[in-house]
């Protein structure tokens, strides 16, 4: 072998040592950045190292300091795991090495995208004809859609943002939900729309249409932009859609759905009524890393208007070479960007119209679960409707009655913690502490809810 083969298989070697330590072995990291650090070393060496021996150190030095996101047991965040032809077709990426930005550079990846995108369109419910772009995650997707929405609502008025910016122009008014995911505010502070108007919303998080219809009614008339939520980061819960929609119609707005991990709800016939109404928008924004477990760094922007898309972002150079059907490049804001769409496109190959269908309903069978076996344990709350993959519980303490103090809640996260069964974050919703669960992992087995439920138990049991 020479030395890439020699690299790569210790890089194999090691991948399915990780992969296959993931039942056995703690969640939480069990070392500090400063112990990797030392294990890393910090002088930079006076000569080559063996491409070999440096994966070899590289996964050595840091898997004590790994934490196992990919682990059926890991619920602090909504990030999935990544579903094995996905992550075969990511490490064909890395080898392939294309720079897919130019049909004419690398069609086999245009067709990746093309094939995908259409697949994604179907899954979810969408107008076939929307422009689709892949993203670094749901942040960009959300700053892409916004991009196209800032220009199509300001050229409605006479104004060209591509030509004349921001300055001087009209003012572009953002109604949100008062529980948007803070995304959706970097979104808007990157495209330079600023701090948005926050509407209010229910006990579950969603916008309530009168109040949306009623800030639309109050502010001045001009451009205007009403951003939804499919799957508040908390309960779960998604928008009502169809009213909602139908107000911000009433006022001429452009209608963006950040659905990061919900919008996947629409794959599922058992699920897909959370997303009824939600075709109806301008743009949508999710994740496939999330629900649909792809790796990390694949974010989907969709808009309606393709045109308004390409013109938001698309961008030419001499040197480049452009197709008059359409390139990669003219869907998001990165020059250089790796192959996005070959994971999308063999998990969704593989798993098929009912395979993605029945991946989002299992997911959302082990939330029913935990909220089902956490009511069950004295003193705990679950505090939202639990109608996709989101539980949140609270567990009261000694405290006079209808008083909170926040301390059970936080001692039982903790402990959970340190019994590294599982990792379960805590977060403050509705201004109470709370045990947040986020089940999003292709590979949790009812075997591992059982675990996790054993383990907060435990932790519920102690004083």
């Amino acid at each position: 072998m020479d030395a890439r083969e020699r690299a790569l298989f210790q890089a194999y070697n090691q991948a399915l040592r990780w992969l296959a330590g993931l039942s056995d072995r703690p969640v939480p990291a069990r070392a500090a950045a400063e112990d990797i650090v030392r294990a890393l070393g910090t002088d930079l060496p006076a000569g080559p190292t063996p491409p070999d021996e440096v994966v070899d150190l590289l996964a050595t030095a840091c898997e004590p300091g790994l934490t196992g996101f990919p682990s059926g047991r890991f619920y602090g965040f909504v990030v999935g795991g990544t579903h094995p032809a996905a992550l075969a077709a990511d490490w064909l990426v890395s080898a392939w090495d294309q720079n897919c930005v130019m049909r004419a550079a690398s069609p086999a990846y245009a067709a990746a995208e093309d094939i995908a995108a259409a697949w994604l369109l179907d899954l979810l419910r969408l107008p076939a004809d929307c422009g689709v772009g892949f993203t670094t995650g749901a942040t960009m997707a959300n700053f892409t859609c916004l991009a196209a929405a800032r220009d199509a609502v300001l050229s409605r008025t006479g104004w060209n943002t591509v030509r004349d910016g921001l300055a001087g122009g009209p003012r572009v008014r953002v109604l949100v939900g008062a529980e948007r995911h803070i995304s959706v505010d970097l979104a808007l502070r990157y495209v330079g729309l600023g701090e948005p108007e926050s509407v209010p919303a229910d006990d579950q998080g969603r916008i309530r249409p009168d109040a949306l219809r009623q800030a639309l009614a109050a502010g001045p008339p001009g451009p205007t932009i009403v951003v939804l939520q499919a799957g508040n980061i908390h309960s779960g819960a998604f928008d009502p859609f169809q009213p909602a929609i139908g107000a911000a119609r009433e006022a001429d707005a452009w209608v963006h759905i950040d659905g990061a991990f919900g919008l996947w709800a629409a794959a599922s016939p058992r699920y897909a009524p959370l997303t009824a109404g939600c075709p109806d928008a301008d743009s949508w924004a999710t994740d496939a890393h999330k629900t649909l477990n792809v790796p990390y760094d694949c974010g989907l922007a969709m808009v309606r208007d393709a045109a308004a898309l390409r013109s938001a972002m698309g961008h030419q150079g001499a040197y480049l070479i452009h197709d008059t059907r359409g390139d990669p490049i003219d869907t998001v804001p990165e020059l250089s960007r790796r192959g996005r769409a070959f994971p999308v496109w063999a998990a969704l190959r593989s798993l098929g119209r009912t395979g993605v269908a029945d991946l989002v309903e299992r997911l959302c069978r082990h939330a029913t679960a935990f909220a089902e076996g956490i009511a069950a344990i004295e003193g705990a709350t679950v505090l939202n409707d639990v109608v996709f993959t989101q539980v949140c519980a609270a567990f009261d303490d000694d405290a006079p009655n209808d008083v909170h103090t926040d301390a059970r809640t936080d001692r039982i996260i903790h402990r959970l913690l340190d019994d590294g069964t599982t990792w379960i974050s805590g977060s403050t919703w509705q201004g109470r502490r709370v045990m947040r669960i986020s089940v999003s992992n292709w590979s949790t087995s009812d075997d591992d809810v059982a675990r996790t439920l054993d383990a907060i138990q435990r932790a519920a049991a102690l004083p």
